[in-house]
């Protein structure tokens, strides 16, 4: 388990590299209503903060042997930048599906990428052979507790930044951001909410029978949160820490996307768009909230596309 002082420790390590975002408040979100600006990150993601942290985390003759990881997107793109600041060699393990955008960046940020496919193979399985036969050192995407402190300094920022802010409201994909942000959160008594999609719901199913639970690859426009079951250690943080699961639909992500651009002037990507669009289902509770906005890598045919649902 990770506590707060792991997640202060990479604040100092992140401090300086990666973005302090910005708390944005909107007349249209009414008072007491915070959005984390997460889209506008390095990479354009929270996953930089992660991947920073945990590759910073490692000695000389670690980073030496390279990294890897698999991931559809964000977390790709995180450790192939951190792993070029740093004198890392990358590769990234990536479903042949993914959004070519997000690919295109991972190479440009100088990774190498090998292509998997979601549905029928084993990532986790094909991640641990690549590790053993190239000796390269795992940065997993969310189930390692370097990632997840890293991820947990969104919140740390967003409390600072938001005084008196009693919810949380933070989108589950694997669960190393909401883990992180609810280790913060729990020590200073703040209530969290996690959001999936309605056709990605692992967690919310896992907690309901006390244990991991695995469905089906997900059907989803919200592609970084297409995981089929939670992570062995972010789960049992998730278990003692968040307070509640909510999931939305597709089309009401579909219409958070919208109601960010038209009303707020912010690009989202649709899985960072799930807290938002709880929100403005009403599922995540009243009171002084805060809403981590966790990312904006979407193309702009695929936006436009989707803005025509």
């Amino acid at each position: 388990m990770i506590g707060i002082g792991d997640v202060r420790q990479a604040a100092s390590r992140l401090d300086g590299v990666a973005h302090r975002t910005p708390a944005i408040t909107a007349r249209s979100l009414g008072t007491g209503v915070w959005l984390k600006a997460e889209n506008l990150q390095r990479v354009g993601a929270f996953k930089f903060r992660g991947a920073y942290n945990a590759i910073c985390s490692l000695s000389e003759v670690e980073r030496s042997r390279g990294v890897v990881t698999a991931s559809s997107g964000n977390h790709a793109q995180a450790v192939a930048l951190a792993a070029r600041l740093l004198g890392a060699r990358a590769t990234v393990l990536m479903p042949a599906d993914a959004p070519a955008s997000k690919r295109a960046a991972t190479e440009g940020y100088g990774a190498q990428v090998v292509e998997f496919d979601r549905y029928a193979d084993d990532r986790e399985a094909l991640l641990d052979a690549w590790a053993a036969d190239h000796g390269a050192v795992v940065v997993h995407p969310y189930d390692d507790e370097r990632v997840m402190a890293g991820q947990g300094t969104v919140a740390l920022e967003l409390l600072e930044q938001a005084p008196g802010v009693a919810t949380i409201v933070v989108p589950i994909g694997g669960g190393g951001l909401v883990s992180g942000c609810a280790t913060v959160a729990g020590a200073e008594g703040v209530r969290v909410v996690g959001v999936e999609p309605e056709a990605g719901d692992d967690v919310r199913r896992s907690l309901a029978a006390g244990k991991r639970v695995r469905i089906p690859v997900p059907q989803t426009i919200a592609d970084g949160q297409q995981l089929d079951t939670p992570g062995e250690k972010t789960f049992e943080v998730i278990r003692r820490l968040v307070d509640e699961v909510v999931t939305v639909s597709d089309d009401e992500i579909v219409d958070a996307m919208r109601f960010a651009f038209e009303r707020l002037k912010l690009v989202l990507e649709p899985s960072g768009a799930t807290g938002l669009a709880a929100w403005l289902a009403g599922r995540t509770g009243g009171g002084r909230t805060g809403i981590v906005l966790s990312g904006g890598n979407v193309d702009a045919a695929r936006f436009a596309a989707l803005m025509s649902r």
